[in-house]
């Protein structure tokens, strides 16, 4: 068995734990690849016996590896994703951040998930992905054109409102006078678009969900479409330009460009041990039906 490790920083005493799910993966022979970064800032912080092989981008990467460990949170995650791509690579998280809503195994359940791994109690979920393109071609974000969660389209330099003019399979929807809208897969749904008043979609259905950020056209509510639409929106506003963003990643865009959203022809492989599923991960981190009643 091959894995690759990834991390974005040294969480409070998330070396421990690195260190005994190194322990767990060498007890049944399997080979580790470190990330290079992560590999440099783990061994400032943790004296390590074994050394390493490292790899540095997705093009150190192949279908050779088994899976992929994500240490840290769900921005983590969607890091990770940037390297795995289109390998098909299942991803696991192992949550030493916050929330966790993708990072599902606690740090106190890595021996639980290791021999779980090895003795194959799990199951490989396929999440949908979007993808970008710009005319003209914007080339920030070219290279890694795809998200996630979501793509946002938002203000920039000013406290005006922006115009985003909004086409689904080149039919006009609507124009949105808001402060940014926001293009969210099932994965997304509980993520930002949730805050902004979104539905929660379970990740197996085929939809996308249009959220409007502080619409000043207060009837504007969220969309749910299927996810083979081609979504196409046009920015206005003051400014000159308007950012976009792919989950974590950031570019600025000039106004009046056209921007083209649809289902990526790849999709993002998470792992999900027996005893795992969304509802339960609703339940335990967005607290559904805490309540005293219940």
């Amino acid at each position: 068995m091959k894995v690759g490790i990834y991390g974005q920083f040294y969480h409070k005493d998330s070396g421990e734990y690195v260190t005994y799910l190194l322990k767990n993966l060498h007890h049944f022979g399997v080979e580790i690849f470190f990330e290079k970064k992560y590999y440099e800032i783990f061994t400032q912080k943790v004296t390590v016996t074994e050394t390493y092989k490292t790899f540095e981008s997705y093009n150190d990467l192949d279908e050779s590896f088994d899976l992929f460990f994500s240490i840290g949170g769900d921005g983590t995650i969607l890091r990770t994703i940037t390297l795995v791509q289109d390998l098909n690579i299942p991803i696991l998280g192992i949550n030493t951040g916050r929330l966790g809503f993708l990072a599902t195994i606690q740090k106190e359940e890595i021996k639980d998930a290791i021999s779980k791994i090895i003795s194959k109690e799990f199951t490989v979920i396929e999440r949908s992905v979007l993808a970008v393109e710009t005319s003209p071609t914007n080339e920030d974000i070219l290279e890694m054109n795809f998200a996630l969660n979501e793509v946002t389209v938002a203000r920039k330099d000013t406290t005006s409102m922006i115009t985003v003019k909004t086409h689904l399979n080149d039919e006009y929807l609507n124009s949105y006078w808001a402060d940014g809208l926001i293009v969210a897969t099932p994965t997304g749904s509980t993520g930002y678009s949730l805050s902004c008043g979104g539905p929660v979609i379970t990740p197996n259905n085929n939809n996308f969900v249009l959220t409007p950020i502080a619409p000043h056209n207060l009837n504007a509510r969220p969309l749910v479409i299927p996810d083979h639409t081609t979504i196409q929106l046009e920015v206005s506003g003051r400014e000159d330009k308007h950012l976009i963003s792919l989950d974590s990643r950031i570019a600025t865009v000039d106004i009046n460009s056209i921007i083209t959203i649809k289902k990526a022809p790849f999709t993002v492989k998470l792992v999900e041990l027996e005893g795992q599923s969304f509802l339960n991960t609703l339940r335990k981190k967005l607290l559904w039906g805490e309540d005293k009643r219940n």
